[in-house]
């Protein structure tokens, strides 16, 4: 599969970090630095613009690192980048830790993760198969 990318940064093209990692890491696209205080949220330019084939997205997810050390991570996450959409990709970032938080220029900031989907025929019925777990919802199977 092949992703047609523009990138107006003066930052290298999002790459895979490891052999086997699932996500592209991408980069700030600021000239300058950008700071967040504690629970504000910004949108931050990357650059860069995509042109997903039909039956794909991709998904924009926090990165790890950034979250455990340094609070940040991406408000609306997963975010999703449709096939038809054109645009930048700006990415929210929030900062939830208790200190002021800055985002450097070229900065890592989160990783982008391509997947593929499917649109179902949706069938209005009046009633679902019985299963074990049935209406079980947020902690239904315990905690041990």
């Amino acid at each position: 599969m092949e992703l047609k990318i523009i990138n107006t940064s003066s930052n290298p093209l999002p790459k895979y970090e490891s052999a086997q990692a699932a996500g592209l890491d991408i980069r700030a696209a600021i000239t300058e630095a950008v700071t967040l205080q504690p629970l504000e949220r910004k949108l931050i330019p990357t650059g860069l613009y995509i042109e997903l084939p039909a039956g794909y997205e991709a998904q924009i997810r926090p990165r790890s690192g950034l979250a455990l050390k340094r609070g940040l991570t991406i408000l609306n996450t997963p975010g999703t980048i449709d096939a038809d959409y054109r645009g930048e990709i700006g990415v929210i970032l929030i900062n939830l830790s208790s200190e002021t938080q800055t985002i450097e220029p070229g900065e890592r900031i989160c990783q982008m993760v391509i997947a593929k989907h499917e649109q179902p025929e949706l069938v209005e019925v009046t009633e679902l198969s019985a299963t074990e777990r049935g209406a079980g919802g947020f902690g239904h199977s315990g905690v041990k």
